[in-house]
């Protein structure tokens, strides 16, 4: 299923109707280049699932940033400056990944692990436009 936006303020809208789609545990792989709206899309994941947008910033730097939810929590990873397996080990990604949590994570084709039943996000990026290849489709979101 691919789904289009023409900026900032639609993706953020389908990252909602994506988030009041998900449940924990569910890990959510962002793909995309740099600036295509990874973070926007997960600001827009953290609102529909009933969270604080405003908390939601880049982990590049952090490399994992945690925002409360009503049901329990959002861990938002960002594997942009991971280069080897070791590194993704030093962030805890095991325990991560095992919490009963919504997961979402920017860079995820550098991620070297396999995730169960993922929600996978490829974003293209042309100027404002976005177009977002999600698998599986959420027939929910047509």
């Amino acid at each position: 299923m691919t789904l289009h936006s023409r900026d900032a303020a639609q993706t953020r809208q389908l990252g909602e109707r994506i988030g009041r789609l998900l449940e924990p545990p569910r890990t959510v792989l962002l793909e995309g280049p740099l600036g295509s709206g990874k973070t926007v899309l997960t600001k827009g994941l953290v609102a529909g699932l009933g969270g604080d947008p405003e908390l939601v910033t880049s982990p590049t730097f952090a490399l994992v940033n945690r925002y409360p939810l009503p049901a329990g929590i959002c861990y938002h990873l960002d594997l942009y400056r991971l280069e080897t397996v070791r590194d993704l080990y030093s962030i805890g990604i095991e325990e991560i990944l095992g919490e009963q949590a919504i997961v979402v994570v920017e860079w995820a084709e550098k991620l070297p692990l396999t995730v169960q039943h993922p929600l996978r996000i490829r974003i293209r990026a042309e100027g404002n436009q976005r177009w977002f290849e999600i698998e599986p489709p959420l027939d929910e979101l047509r």
